[in-house]
């Protein structure tokens, strides 16, 4: 499948979701991350998730990454050039939705991309080779690609992997990890 037949599959599967399996799914993902050999690292980049969208509730990894001191980093995206600032969250950190429905914040401690260590990736789809489709924006991509070398890229999924991404293009990015309820996918 190609990644416009793939979005369309996933938005699909994802609005079949109750409130409720999003919650145990989400809560289950983030116990499955704890597997994960990461620990020793410090900054951490997490997505605030989209609602609308049915997007993998991030808050739970949020409270393992404070419960282990953690630096956590959000970020804000700039439509107009496609950029992403990123920000300390901390205690006075203000949240808030832009036109998209995107929770991010105001401003803040700005974090260098360089600095960050692990970045855990909204998708609507993935390969099992760690290829990702995403809303098609290309925000993350270019995200990903201004990362260190050794960051590590960890997808999100409430679904498995398809077997193959048929468009795949040469600036896209692939993950190191995606992580489902039931699953650790090593790429």
């Amino acid at each position: 499948m190609n990644k416009k037949e793939l979005r369309l599959k996933y938005k699909k599967l994802r609005q079949n979701l109750s409130e409720n399996d999003i919650e145990i799914m989400s809560l289950e993902i983030a116990n499955t991350i704890l597997k994960l050999n990461i620990w020793d690292k410090t900054y951490f980049h997490v997505f605030l998730p989209i609602e609308e969208q049915k997007e993998v509730n991030t808050e739970f990894i949020l409270h393992l990454l404070q419960g282990k001191d953690k630096e956590i980093v959000v970020s804000k995206a700039d439509f107009q050039t496609r950029e992403m600032t990123h920000f300390l969250l901390t205690d006075n950190t203000k949240i808030k939705k832009n036109e998209y429905n995107i929770p991010e914040p105001v401003d803040g401690i700005e974090v260098p991309t360089h600095k960050i260590d692990v970045v855990f990736v909204p998708l609507l789809a993935y390969d099992k080779v760690g290829n990702r489709v995403g809303y098609g924006k290309g925000f993350y991509d270019k995200f990903l690609s201004e990362c260190n070398p050794e960051t590590i890229k960890i997808g999100l999924s409430f679904f498995e992997p398809e077997e193959f991404i048929s468009d795949v293009f040469e600036n896209d990015v692939r993950l190191d990890f995606c992580v489902t309820a039931e699953s650790i996918y090593k790429f």
